[in-house]
């Protein structure tokens, strides 16, 4: 159905109109209407979809027809999200969505000083978009007034549960006027999750599911290749080079993990940035600029960014490593194929993650296909990558003029070998003695 067939303001049809948004997705189709007739609702769909405008359109549109000037009457939604990251995105697209409307939004997340945050909330707010963490701090201080909520709004809802946020809630929703609605947002959710998210929505409330079959988008192509830990690196560095002028988010475990790759890739002189819990929020904010205007290529990201990151243009997901948790497989791979663009998502996949990968597959329902890679062209790829990589670490260490041939490389490459070879006999030996 068309935007423009819907009964909401000028001003935010040609904010829709203005940002290309011509027909609605799927998820819009069903879940705008009953959203601006104050149904309660819970909603799973793929991530990419168009969920965030789902809920925006009807907020906005309601507050807007509410007020008579841009004067705040106080904060009248409330879309609680996991991460600041998701925090920034959700309120860029509510800003862009209210243009020209008389509905005001602020984004409150922790890592930044608050009294930028609080002179805003004072000076008059509509739509409040916050992690729960800077919420409750706020709400301590007596800065921020929840109690004429009208909409409460659960973005991410499988993950705010999963994280034992529902005393919360319970304890949010007593505090709000008993008349508000409630709006339940997730690309997945399982049975335990969705039990809790119905004990907090009225009993007749719209259940909408979309694609529950896959919950991969339709736009994303995935697939995984076996690669074994120690050589993950290589095909990395192998597949960005191969891409050259595509935009690519590699995906990794942890913090300490996204460094190291950062330092690899660095080795072969790929310029890259890593995002993860460790970074400051100006930091933050700094690598998402730089990807998002293409002046950084690879981002290299663990799963706090798999629900947060929404860079339309990412032409492709590296699942460096296999996700733990099996749904963090969708909310990664989401971040390519967004809106109508097609997306390719790879995982790389060692021995020891094969049990993980089978509980994602048992997840989707469906074996994800497999790039097939021949044993000589794998055993190229990592032969001559370690050589370059050697050479490379030994160039930092030596004074290259003594080096200048590539036989003069070569014994310096075996001489390395040897000296690891040593190593591990020495270490078998002491292991036998034990």
């Amino acid at each position: 159905m068309k935007f423009s067939k819907y009964k909401i303001a000028d001003e935010i049809k040609e904010n829709l109109d203005r940002l290309g948004f011509i027909k609605t997705t799927d998820i819009q189709y069903k879940a705008i209407p009953s959203i601006m007739k104050g149904e309660d609702v819970l909603a799973v769909a793929q991530t990419g979809t168009g969920k965030t405008a789902a809920f925006a359109i009807p907020i906005i549109n309601k507050i807007h027809n509410y007020k008579t000037s841009k004067r705040s009457y106080g904060v009248k939604a409330l879309i609680l999200v996991p991460t600041r990251e998701l925090a920034i995105q959700t309120a860029t697209v509510f800003n862009k969505l209210a243009k020209n409307t008389r509905t005001q939004v602020i984004a409150l997340y922790g890592g930044v000083d608050q009294d930028h945050q609080i002179n805003t909330l004072v000076s008059g707010i509509d739509v409040v978009i916050s992690t729960p963490g800077r919420m409750f701090d706020l709400i301590h201080q007596k800065y921020l007034d929840i109690r004429n909520i009208e909409i409460l709004v659960l973005d991410e809802a499988d993950h705010m549960l999963d994280l034992g946020f529902i005393e919360d809630i319970i304890s949010i929703k007593k505090i709000i006027n008993n008349k508000h609605q409630t709006l339940f947002f997730s690309a997945t959710i399982n049975a335990k999750i969705k039990k809790l998210a119905y004990s907090q929505i009225k009993s007749d409330a719209i259940r909408i599911q979309i694609s529950p079959k896959d919950p991969v988008a339709k736009n994303v192509t995935h697939f995984v290749a076996f690669i074994e830990m120690d050589d993950k690196r290589f095909f990395l560095k192998r597949f960005i080079e191969n891409n050259p002028e595509s935009k690519i988010i590699v995906f990794v475990r942890t913090k300490v993990r996204a460094e190291r790759v950062l330092k690899a890739l660095k080795r072969f002189n790929i310029e890259s940035m890593t995002l993860h819990g460790d970074k400051e929020q100006d930091e933050r904010n700094n690598v998402m600029r730089k990807i998002k205007s293409g002046e950084i290529k690879i981002l290299i990201a663990t799963d706090i960014s798999a629900r947060g990151i929404d860079i339309p243009d990412i032409d492709y997901v590296i699942n460096y490593d296999i996700p733990t948790e099996k749904e963090n497989y969708v909310h990664r791979v989401g971040r390519t194929g967004r809106g109508v663009r097609k997306g390719t998502a790879i995982s790389y996949c060692s021995q020891e993650e094969r049990s993980m990968l089978n509980n994602i597959e048992g997840f989707l329902n469906n074996k994800i296909d497999t790039i097939e890679i021949a044993k000589k062209e794998y055993s190229e790829v990592v032969k001559s990558l370690k050589n370059a990589e050697t050479i490379k670490i030994l160039s930092n260490v030596m004074d290259e003029e003594k080096f200048q041939s590539s036989d003069d490389w070569k014994k310096l490459i075996t001489r390395e070998e040897e000296k690891n070879k040593t190593k591990r006999s020495k270490k078998k030996k002491k292991k036998k003695k034990k």
